[in-house]
């Protein structure tokens, strides 16, 4: 009870953000990232003794940036929706000229030019662009509702056109389709008028068509799914091998074998590591975890009066959920290949801390507030 009443009577800054923190969503995030610590421990180590390196050579790096994006997660949920907006107003602003330099000074890898390098860590600008994008994209839509001569949507148009347009030169046709979705979502839900509804529908229906006969490496990995014979699906195989391997309890920690042979199984392929050595009841468990965090946010934006909060915060939401799916499904084989990591699992920098800076605003803008009101 004396803790209780201190919680209630404490005004400093963690007092107040304890009090309106969604703890339940918080709690699951902190679980989703411990959960990727044990499977970076369970899939890098082949992974690198197989390209040369010390055998925790990736383990060790992924447990310096867990930990570090839980506290840029948590530093930035201290924020109120003015602080958000200012944030991630700065942060477009960087990463869009920083995306833009990858097409001229970029590292390549395989094929695509989305990595800045500095020293042995690897910056890819866009993952940091994308949620930003969201969140001012939103601050644009909500602008035009409160004031009707603001022109938020056609800047939120212009700056969606800005964003894609990099995007494709890279060229990265995934994260495209990410950013579109979610700033179609976004634009529906300022009062897109339903005219403007089909036409965005039947622009991205043409985009697709387009991207599969003048992308080459769209139209590949396309044929590859609807026909496996018509080209190389050996990292889908054998994932599908793994899952079949693990059952439903898994073969143990340790004890897999698919990460010996895939090239991304630290990465895109995570998942099946997670299938062969955990079992289906383990995979089941991180579907649930990604669900209930999305869901949860969902249901609390219900009650939620500032527009600017709900748009930013469903953006960020569907944005986060959408990438895990596209993750799984490729891995499971049920959608065409996409080099796309699983939030807070796969290994790598740049996506856990542009990860907990998206998770970091939700968590920012669904703690509770008075009606009308904002953070303090």
């Amino acid at each position: 009870m004396t803790s209780i009443a201190f919680t209630q009577t404490d005004r400093s800054l963690i007092g107040r953000w304890w009090r309106t923190i969604d703890r339940w969503t918080l709690a699951a995030l902190i679980l989703l990232i411990a959960v990727g610590g044990v499977l970076a421990l369970a899939a890098t180590p082949a992974v690198a003794e197989r390209l040369g390196y010390d055998t925790f050579h990736f383990a060790k790096r992924q447990m310096v940036f867990l930990p570090v994006a839980l506290a840029v997660m948590f530093g930035i949920s201290l924020f109120s929706p003015t602080g958000v907006r200012r944030f991630a107003l700065v942060l477009f602003a960087v990463f869009f000229v920083l995306t833009i330099a990858t097409l001229f000074m970029g590292h390549e890898v395989k094929g695509a030019s989305r990595w800045i390098k500095l020293g042995s860590f690897t910056l890819q600008p866009s993952e940091f662009l994308k949620s930003t994008f969201v969140v001012v994209a939103a601050w644009m839509f909500a602008n035009q509702h409160y004031r009707e001569e603001f022109p938020g949507f056609l800047i939120a148009t212009g700056l969606y056109a800005a964003v894609v347009g990099v995007l494709l030169l890279q060229p990265d046709f995934g994260m495209t389709i990410v950013v579109s979705v979610v700033w179609s979502i976004q634009f529906f839900l300022a009062g897109l008028p339903m005219l403007w509804v089909v036409g965005v529908a039947a622009l991205f229906l043409g985009g697709g068509v387009g991207a599969y006969f003048v992308l080459g490496h769209v139209q590949s990995r396309i044929d590859r799914f609807l026909d496996p014979a018509s080209g190389d699906t050996y990292q889908v195989s054998r994932s599908m091998e793994a899952f079949l391997n693990g059952g439903w309890f898994g073969t143990g920690p340790g004890e897999g074998t698919v990460k010996s042979f895939l090239p991304d199984a630290h990465a895109d392929f995570i998942f099946a590591v997670a299938g062969e050595e955990f079992g289906l009841f383990a995979c089941l468990f991180i579907v649930l975890l990604f669900a209930f965090i999305v869901l949860r946010g969902f249901l609390r934006m219900f009650k939620e009066a500032d527009l600017f909060a709900l748009i930013a915060t469903v953006g960020l939401l569907v944005q986060f959920g959408l990438q895990a799916i596209i993750n799984m499904a490729s891995t499971l084989h049920l959608i065409p290949t996409k080099g796309m990591t699983l939030p807070f699992i796969s290994y790598g920098g740049s996506s856990a801390l542009a990860l907990a800076i998206g998770m970091g605003m939700v968590l920012a803008l669904t703690r509770e507030r008075k009606r009308g009101g904002a953070h303090d």
